[in-house]
């Protein structure tokens, strides 16, 4: 039984990293997903019951997930619901796992700052970090340097997925440099 789902919560736990023998990197956490109801008769908000899933993430997605989710935040999860059950000493437990195909920061709760990492596959036993976007040719461009002929980090650019339209952006205000105003 495969049944899609999405849901909105807390992500409770750290985020626990790993690989499996096959060379797969996962990525896992406890999220929260509490029922609120506005209360006509107190005029205030109150909390439901709270539904308890395991998040489960691979490749790529549990690469991201590790870098990007942290405990507490407000998440959204798309993903496959799987319900297991076992018994241990008689008594038998019950756990939902949602295998995800997508995680997410909820904007209702704050802003986040989206950083595309397209063509960021990592051979198996690699880094991501250490292929992306690099090829290590010498015709490679280098980031700028500052006086002291450091390194400095390269300026933000906006890029049109649509027209491939690259514009630099101006880091104080978030905004595009030389947009129409």
């Amino acid at each position: 039984m495969s049944d899609n789902i999405t849901v909105r919560g807390f992500v409770a736990s750290e985020i626990r990293s790993s690989t499996t023998p096959g060379g797969v990197a996962t990525a896992s956490f406890r999220l929260g997903s509490t029922e609120r109801r506005f209360d006509r008769a107190s005029s205030a908000w109150v909390d439901g019951n709270t539904n308890w899933f395991t998040v489960q993430g691979y490749r790529q997605l549990a690469g991201n997930v590790g870098c990007s989710i942290k405990k507490g935040q407000r998440v959204i999860v798309v993903g496959r619901l799987k319900m297991r059950s076992w018994e241990k000493d008689g008594r038998v437990y019950h756990v939902a796992e949602i295998d995800a195909e997508s995680v997410g920061h909820d904007l209702m709760w704050g802003s986040a700052n989206f950083t595309r990492m397209a063509g960021n596959q990592a051979a198996p036993g690699q880094p991501a970090a250490a292929t992306a976007g690099h090829d290590n040719s010498p015709d490679e461009p280098r980031a700028p340097e500052d006086e002291d002929g450091q390194a400095s980090d390269p300026p933000a650019v906006f890029v049109d997925e649509a027209s491939g339209e690259v514009q630099e952006v101006d880091e104080e205000t978030g905004e595009l440099k030389g947009a129409a105003a």
